[in-house]
């Protein structure tokens, strides 16, 4: 999740990007601003009583914040999964200053090209570059000048409440982001220090690493659900994490949906917060893939799993690799050698070491030496198990010659 800031880029040409001095490809504003408010926190840890109700209204402050991205940058406006009345759009839009992760333009574009180019080096977090690169590295990094695949912006560029916040982000951000929690606690309860440092400055680092685990853990724990042709996995902890969207595997495989969580038990916070305000009219348009293509790829990665389970499993020989031979063959080998083999639908199996283990007793197992007994085998004597049709195929050492036809 985020986007990419467009930077200055240096105009000399014939430099190459990773010839330039480190300094110039830094993003020194995200270095900054991420570096520094861990540091911040931990200085009002240290020095800042903790009250219960600003406590209380960090933890709320996260999650409205961290909606603002989910739900607001994430899910309405970069993947169009819903629609959304004026009020609501402006409350997402302010919620998402709050979150200070760029404007609403600057984050979906980002985005779609994260979706369109996903594991590439068009990629802006790509997860083929590691696990720091992808949650925190590429926001200190400036991005090659053209690197980022390409994403249509148009519906993002006329949009007037977009068009609105992107103009005026860095003041939205300011206020949003710092000012506006610690003035709630500070007129509300009187803790103005609590406010700035818990309620601002410490949420927001929350709200930051919350946000890029969607980038970085989403593409490392988990499974792969519904296909495995790219790095994004399901699992709970990183639902958990990130406010719902850690269902990723489904979430690339399905973008346009509202959904990350299809199960009514899975933590999709996020999902629940647009259906509720579907209910009061506050959204709409709620967009759900259609079941039986979901079911699909359910299918198909299960059927991947069997099929990698069994190719560890022991089937027996490849019938082709066989010796033929001819039932009165058979039967001589197994009368002059003393063979143990017995014929079931026309493969031969030797027996030999499975005769003292016969559940039915040795004397059942050996009446059907040399012979043909595939009829006693499927019930004439004894409808036998699937085990025992699987056990069988250990036991493979020839075919028997078709009958030629008269």
């Amino acid at each position: 999740m985020g986007a990419n800031v467009k930077s200055k880029f240096p105009t000399d040409s014939t430099v190459a990007w990773k010839d330039l001095p480190l300094t110039k490809r830094i993003n020194w504003i995200h270095t900054v601003l991420l570096v520094s408010t861990p540091l911040i926190s931990l200085y009002g840890l240290w020095t800042t009583p903790i009250q219960k109700a600003t406590l209380i209204w960090s933890i709320v402050y996260y999650f409205v914040t961290g909606l603002g991205i989910t739900g607001g940058y994430h899910r309405l406006w970069a993947h169009k999964s819903y629609s959304a009345t004026l009020p609501l759009q402006i409350f997402l839009a302010l919620a998402g200053g709050g979150a200070v992760q760029g404007s609403i333009k600057w984050w979906s574009r980002g985005h779609r090209a994260h979706h369109r180019h996903t594991d590439t080096d068009k990629d802006p977090y790509s997860a083929q570059k590691g696990l720091i690169y992808s949650h925190i590295g590429w926001l200190i990094m400036k991005p090659e000048p053209g690197a980022i695949g390409y994403a249509d912006t148009s519906d993002l560029n006329i949009d007037p409440v977009i068009k609105t916040q992107h103009k005026y982000y860095p003041y939205v951000a300011l206020f949003m982001g710092f000012i506006f929690p610690t003035l709630v606690a500070g007129f509300g309860w009187g803790d103005w220090r609590g406010g700035y440092f818990f309620a601002a400055v410490a949420r927001l680092v929350f709200v930051h690493h919350a946000t890029f685990c969607v980038n970085s853990l989403a593409h490392y724990l988990g499974e792969h659900s519904f296909d495995d042709k790219h790095t994004p996995r399901d699992h709970f902890i990183t639902a958990f994490v990130t406010l719902g969207e850690g269902y990723h595997n489904f979430h690339h495989e399905f973008p346009q949906d509202y959904r990350n969580a299809i199960r009514f038990y899975q933590y999709d916070p996020t999902k629940w917060f647009i259906r509720t305000c579907s209910l009061f009219g506050l959204s709409y348009n709620l967009k759900c893939f259609p079941k039986n293509e979901i079911t699909k790829g359910q299918v198909q990665m299960q059927e991947k799993k069997i099929e990698a389970v069994k190719k560890t499993l022991n089937w027996g020989k490849s019938l082709d690799s066989l010796p033929v031979y001819t039932m009165e063959e058979v039967e001589k080998i197994c009368r002059q050698e003393n063979r143990q083999w017995i014929v079931i639908n026309n493969i031969v199996h030797d027996v030999t070491d499975f005769v003292d283990d016969h559940p039915g007793g040795k004397a059942l197992i050996k009446s059907g030496i040399g012979k043909d007994a595939t009829e006693a085998f499927t019930g004439g004597v004894y409808d036998h198990s699937n085990g025992a049709k699987n056990l069988i195929t250990t036991m493979r050492i020839g075919t028997i010659e078709p009958a030629k036809q008269g």
